[in-house]
C-alpha cells in the first residue's frame, strides 16, 4: 500500500473519530420564538436554524414556535422556574425589566471579546439597541423589530377623489380623509370605514403609544418605575381615538382585533389601516389592490412608536449552552439574515449594514413601501416598558378598553389605570 493511500485511510479514519466525538458531545439548545404576523414564518424559521447547524455541526437547535410574545414570555419563564430554561428565546423588548427583575437572562455584553464581535454590535442601530440596554449592559440584540404603520388603499383614494400619493400628516387630514373614504350603501349601512386602529388587548397599548407620542406625550419613563396615564395629554390621545368613532364617524365602533385588521384592509372594510410593518409581505402578497404605506401622521409633529422582539439568552443555561447560544445569536441578527428576515416578513432590518445588502437595496427598489418604516424610526419613541411589565400594560388595556367601548371615560378609566400602575410600581423606586 502507498504512502499517499495510507495517508487517505488515515485521515478518512480520523475524520470519521472525530465527527463521532462532535455529535457525542454536540450542545442542545432550546430556542423559543413567537410570531405575532401574518405568514408562514415559521418554516423560514426552521430554514435559517437548519442553515445555522450546517454551520456548526457541533450545535443542535430545537426551534420551538410558542405562541404570540405574551404566551412565549410565559412559557421560557415557566420553563426556567422548573429548572429547564431555554438558552435563547425571541421575547418583547419591553420584557427586559421583567427579565432582569427575574434575574433569568444574562447581559449580551459578557460574551463581547473580538474585534469581529465589537464589529458586530457596532452594526445594530442606535435607536433599537436603546431599549436593551439598563444598569450599563446590553441584554439582548435587536432582531424581529418593527414600528407601527399606516396602510391605505390607493384605489380607494382615488375612487374618494384623492391624491393617491399623499396620505394624511395631521390628525386634521387624517379626519378630513377619513369622511371621504367612509362608503355607505344605500340603506346607510358603512360597507367601508376610513380607518381602523387596533384597540384589542395584545395591541391597544402599542398603538396608543403611537397616539400618545404624536401628541407630545409618553406612556412611562426610562426607569421602568414610573407611568403617566393620566396625564393630560395622554387622555388627550384617548379622546382622539374614541371621537375617530363617536364623532367623526370614521372609524368603527367599538374594539378592532389586532389579528383580523389586516384582512379587513385587504377585504376592503378599512381605507386605512393601522398595523406593524411585519405585516407589509403578508398584504404585499394578498392585497388584490394597489396600496401604500405611509408613515403615522402627527398632532401636529408625527411618530410611531418602536417594538417587536429581541434575543435574550438565558442565564440559568450551562456555560456550553450560553457560548453556543451567543454563536446562534450572532447568525440570527447578521446582516445578510436580518436583510433576508426583513423580505419575507415586513420587520425593519435593525442594522444599517443590513440596508446596505444587494438583496435588501433590491427588495426597497421593487419595494419602496419598505423604506417606509426605516425612514419613520427617526420620529419612533420606545414602546411602554416597565417592571412586571404584563400587569402593568394589562392596566392600561383594560383601561383603554373600557374607555373605547363607553364603560368609563378617557379621564375615568385612564386616571384608574395610573393609580393601578403607580401602586404596582411604587416598591420598585429607590
Amino acid at each position: 500500500m502507498n504512502l499517499h493511500k495510507l495517508n487517505r485511510i488515515l485521515a478518512g479514519g480520523l475524520g470519521a473519530a472525530l465527527l463521532s466525538t462532535t455529535a457525542a458531545f454536540a450542545v442542545d439548545l432550546t430556542f423559543y420564538y413567537p410570531v405575532q404576523v401574518g405568514g408562514p414564518l415559521t418554516q423560514v424559521i426552521d430554514g435559517y436554524v437548519a442553515e445555522f447547524e450546517k454551520q456548526n455541526p457541533d450545535i443542535n437547535v430545537d426551534a420551538i414556535y410558542s405562541g404570540n410574545y405574551t404566551d412565549t414570555t410565559t412559557r421560557a419563564l415557566a420553563a426556567t422556574r422548573s429548572g429547564n430554561p431555554p438558552a435563547v428565546a425571541v421575547l418583547l423588548a419591553t420584557d427586559i425589566f421583567t427579565l432582569i427583575e427575574e434575574d433569568v437572562i444574562t447581559p449580551i455584553d459578557t460574551f463581547i471579546s473580538t474585534d469581529e464581535d465589537k464589529a458586530w454590535l457596532a452594526g445594530f442601530m442606535p435607536a433599537y439597541l436603546a431599549s436593551a440596554q439598563i444598569d450599563g449592559h446590553l441584554w439582548a440584540a435587536p432582531f424581529q423589530r418593527s414600528t407601527a404603520v399606516m396602510y391605505y388603499n390607493k384605489e380607494a383614494f382615488k375612487a374618494a377623489g384623492l391624491d393617491a400619493e399623499q396620505p394624511p400628516r395631521t390628525w386634521d387630514e387624517l379626519v378630513e380623509v377619513g369622511k371621504a373614504l367612509t362608503v355607505k350603501d344605500a340603506s346607510g349601512n358603512v360597507t367601508q370605514w376610513g380607518l381602523g386602529i387596533p384597540g384589542s388587548s395584545n395591541a391597544a397599548h402599542w398603538l396608543f403609544g403611537a397616539l400618545v407620542a404624536q401628541n407630545g406625550g409618553q406612556l412611562s419613563d426610562e426607569t421602568g418605575t414610573r407611568t403617566f396615564f393620566d396625564d393630560p395629554k395622554v387622555v388627550e390621545a384617548l379622546q382622539f381615538w374614541i371621537d375617530l368613532s363617536e364623532k367623526h364617524a370614521v372609524h368603527p365602533t367599538g374594539i378592532l382585533e389586532w389579528g383580523t385588521t389586516p384582512s379587513d384592509f385587504m377585504e376592503g372594510r378599512l381605507a386605512m389601516a393601522w398595523h406593524t410593518t411585519g405585516n407589509l409581505s403578508n398584504i404585499r402578497k394578498n392585497a388584490t389592490f394597489e396600496f401604500g404605506v405611509a408613515a403615522y401622521p402627527g398632532n401636529p409633529n408625527p411618530a410611531s412608536v418602536l417594538g417587536g422582539g429581541n434575543l435574550y439568552i438565558f442565564k440559568d443555561a450551562s456555560e456550553e449552552q450560553k457560548a453556543a447560544a451567543f454563536k446562534f445569536v450572532q447568525f440570527m441578527t447578521s446582516a445578510e439574515l436580518l436583510a433576508d428576515w426583513g423580505i419575507q416578513t415586513g420587520y425593519v432590518a435593525p442594522r444599517d449594514d443590513s440596508w446596505e445588502t444587494e438583496a435588501l437595496k433590491a427588495y426597497v427598489k421593487e419595494v419602496p413601501q419598505a423604506d417606509v418604516a426605516r425612514r419613520q424610526i427617526a420620529d419612533s419613541k420606545p414602546e411602554i416598558s416597565t417592571f412586571e411589565s404584563a400587569r402593568v400594560t394589562q392596566v392600561l388595556n383594560d383601561a383603554l378598553q373600557a374607555a373605547l367601548t363607553g364603560r368609563s371615560t378617557p379621564q375615568e378609566a385612564l386616571s384608574a389605570a395610573q393609580a393601578e400602575a403607580e401602586r404596582i410600581l411604587s416598591a420598585y423606586r429607590n
